[in-house]
């Protein structure tokens, strides 16, 4: 099971809605499915250049170690050889930052994760999880 088109859209949306409601920087948000395929993706006016490279590392990270950006950032600061190692194996694909959210289904199915970036790592983050929530689904690592 993946991410469908109509949930992207929905996340995005939502998560858009709520970067204004928090005014936030300009924010790019990717949704990745879960082979990290691009399915949505949104940059608004404003955003720097890197903002969408930034917001997909993000995704993808969180995608590819299996918990959210924030928790991996965590785990870099004990062990950062091997988290710069990671960084560098990827060509780039993992973000150290908050805003990297695991997307899962009703039935805890990992289906994509989406990537934030523009902001503080923390308002990133809040913006993913308010958009995953607004579209029905539920986020995070398994336990």
């Amino acid at each position: 099971m993946t991410i469908t088109l109509a949930q992207a859209r929905s996340i995005l949306d939502a998560a858009l809605t709520h970067a204004r409601a928090q005014d936030a920087q300009p924010l790019a948000i990717v949704i990745l499915d879960a082979g990290a395929h691009p399915v949505a993706f949104a940059r608004e006016d404003g955003a720097s250049l890197f903002r969408f490279d930034i917001a997909r590392a993000k995704a993808s990270g969180a995608l590819g170690l299996g918990a959210d950006t924030r928790v991996i950032a965590t785990r870099a600061v004990a062990n950062p050889a091997f988290f710069q190692s990671v960084v560098a194996v990827t060509g780039g694909q993992l973000a150290l930052s908050p805003g990297g959210v695991i997307i899962r289904d009703s039935e805890w199915r990992l289906i994509g994760a989406v990537g934030t970036s523009g902001d503080t790592g923390d308002i990133d983050e809040a913006c993913a999880i308010a958009g995953i929530t607004a579209a029905g689904l539920t986020h995070g690592a398994a336990s």
